[in-house]
């Protein structure tokens, strides 16, 4: 696809994204998808949980600003992953939270409503490699077509995928950190990509 074809699609669907207001308790929050996400021929498609609220949604980049988005750049460094080779975006294109104000996960009904975004994102940017970042991503990929994987086995595990391939890691939040994945696992978790990309 001619590259000035691939920027004036992919405007039309960010537009599209960020007028969304089909699920209630997001519709005031506005997408985090535009072309700061990333290259739009990306090597690497990311496809992480939501925009976090000190995070995606507050800069408008996903997975920057806080401290997910810190391991998160950490961790494509150590996998000698350059920002021009990647894109990022979400299960859930915007900030779900709790009455509270702090995050929340996204619901099924706003997974199953921003699936149609996901497809799509998929489809005209043609990764090499699509990576989920966490379980509730790598979930909403099996939404679009089913897969086998689960992130607690295959962490690291690369399939064909849609014609693609897919590869799922943790997420790098501090919790996961805490309790389910250390960094020095997760830093070696992040190699499985780069043999990915150059076997």
């Amino acid at each position: 696809m001619p590259e000035t074809d691939r920027k004036r699609l992919f405007d039309l669907l960010a537009a599209e994204a960020q007028a969304c207001t089909r699920c209630p308790r997001l519709a005031e929050r506005v997408a985090v998808l535009s072309r700061a996400n990333g290259s739009l021929t990306p090597r690497v498609l990311f496809v992480a949980e939501a925009p976090g609220r000190r995070g995606g949604d507050r800069t408008r980049v996903p997975m920057h600003g806080d401290a997910s988005g810190q391991t998160f750049r950490w961790l494509m460094q150590q996998a000698g992953l350059q920002a021009e080779e990647v894109f990022i975006t979400n299960a859930v294109l915007c900030n779900p939270r709790k009455p509270g104000g702090s995050n929340d996960r996204p619901l099924a009904a706003e997974i199953a409503n921003c699936s149609a975004f996901l497809r799509r994102q998929l489809d005209l940017l043609r990764p090499e490699l699509v990576v989920s970042v966490g379980a509730t991503a790598l979930a909403a990929l099996a939404r679009l077509e089913p897969h086998d994987l689960r992130l607690s086995v295959d962490v690291g595990r690369c399939v064909a995928w849609r014609g693609i391939r897919l590869l799922p890691v943790y997420h790098p939040s501090p919790q996961v950190l805490i309790s389910h994945r250390s960094l020095a696992a997760q830093a070696a978790d992040w190699q499985a990509i780069r043999r990915a990309l150059d076997p």
